[in-house]
C-alpha cells in the first residue's frame, strides 16, 4: 500500500496517511491522482514508502475530505481563497467548481443585501439594467423617473415613492409595497398579482388594464384613478377608498369589497358576479351594463 505523508516547509511538519484510491477516483484527471497512477516515478522515503510534497498542509484535510466525501467544506472567503490555489495546484477541477459556485452565491447574495439609493436607480435605468428583482428599496423616492418595464417582482418597495412615475408594464409580482405612494402614477398594463399594497396610495393613477389579481389591497386609496378593465379576481379591497374611480368593464370575480367605499365610482359593465356589496358603499355609483348576476346587495 503507497501512503502520502505531507510535510509543511514552513510551519512544521503535519503527517496525512492514505490509500490511493481515495487520492485516485473522485478525480482522476487531478495531479494526484496522476502521481500514484503508477504511470510515473515518485521519490520516495525508501524506509518507510512515504511521498514528500513541499506545499503548506493548513488546507490539505479539505482535499482529503472532498476526495473521500465530495463535499465542499464551509469556510470563510479568506479561506476559501486559500483552499482554491491549493486545489488548483492539485488540478482538482470538481473542487475548484465547488469552490467557485459558493463565492459566486454568496456574491450574488451580499448583491441583493445592497441598498441602493435613487442615484443608483437612475444610472441602472441609463445603462439598461432595469431589473430589481427581490431588492431591497424600501423608502426610496423613485418619484417622476421613466421606470416602464422593469421588473420589481419580489422586491421590497415599503414606503417607496413612485408618485407621477412612468411605470407602464412594469412587475411587481409578490412585492411587498405597503404603504407605497404611486399617485398620479402611470400603471397601465402593470402586473400586481399577489402583490401586498396595504394602506398604499393609487390616488389619480392610471391602472388602466393592470393585473391586481389575488393583491393585498385593505386600506387602499384608489380616489379618482383610471382602473377600466384592470384584472381584480380575489383581490382584497377591505376599507379601500375607490370614491369616483373608473372601474369600466373591470373585473372584480371573487374580490372581497368588505368597507369599500365606490361612491360616484364608474362601474358600467364591470364584472361582479356573486360578490357581497353588502357593506360596500355604492351611492352614485353607475352600474349600468354590470354582470350583478348572483351579487348580494
Amino acid at each position: 500500500m503507497s501512503l502520502l505523508r505531507w510535510f509543511v516547509s514552513t510551519s512544521g511538519e503535519r503527517n496525512f496517511a492514505r490509500q490511493v484510491d481515495t487520492l485516485t477516483q473522485r478525480e482522476p484527471d487531478s495531479m494526484l491522482a496522476a502521481m500514484f497512477s503508477g504511470r510515473h516515478i515518485i521519490c520516495q522515503e525508501s524506509e518507510k514508502g512515504y511521498v514528500f510534497v513541499d506545499r503548506d498542509g493548513k488546507h490539505f484535510r479539505h482535499i482529503l475530505n472532498w476526495l473521500r466525501d465530495g463535499v465542499v467544506p464551509t469556510l470563510k472567503d479568506t479561506e476559501y481563497s486559500e483552499l482554491l490555489r491549493e486545489a488548483e495546484y492539485y488540478q482538482l477541477l470538481g473542487l475548484i467548481d465547488g469552490i467557485n459556485d459558493i463565492l459566486n452565491k454568496r456574491k450574488e447574495e451580499q448583491e441583493l443585501d445592497t441598498e441602493l439609493t435613487r442615484t443608483d436607480i437612475i444610472k441602472c435605468i441609463q445603462s439598461d439594467r432595469v431589473r430589481f428583482r427581490g431588492l431591497n428599496l424600501s423608502g426610496l423616492d423613485l418619484s417622476k423617473l421613466d421606470l416602464s418595464f422593469v421588473d420589481f417582482s419580489y422586491a421590497c418597495l415599503k414606503n417607496v415613492f413612485f408618485s407621477r412615475a412612468n411605470l407602464q408594464c412594469a412587475k411587481f409580482r409578490d412585492v411587498d409595497a405597503e404603504a407605497s405612494i404611486f399617485h398620479n402614477a402611470t400603471l397601465r398594463e402593470c402586473e400586481f398579482t399577489g402583490a401586498n399594497l396595504r394602506g398604499a396610495l393609487l390616488a389619480g393613477a392610471n391602472l388602466q388594464s393592470a393585473n391586481l389579481q389575488d393583491a393585498c389591497l385593505i386600506d387602499c386609496s384608489f380616489c379618482g384613478a383610471d382602473l377600466r378593465t384592470a384584472h381584480l379576481q380575489t383581490a382584497d379591497l377591505t376599507n379601500a377608498n375607490l370614491e369616483g374611480a373608473n372601474l369600466e368593464g373591470a373585473n372584480l370575480k371573487g374580490a372581497k369589497l368588505t368597507n369599500a367605499n365606490l361612491k360616484g365610482a364608474n362601474l358600467q359593465r364591470a364584472y361582479l358576479r356573486h360578490v357581497n356589496l353588502r357593506d360596500t358603499r355604492l351611492e352614485g355609483a353607475k352600474l349600468d351594463g354590470a354582470n350583478l348576476l348572483g351579487a348580494i346587495r
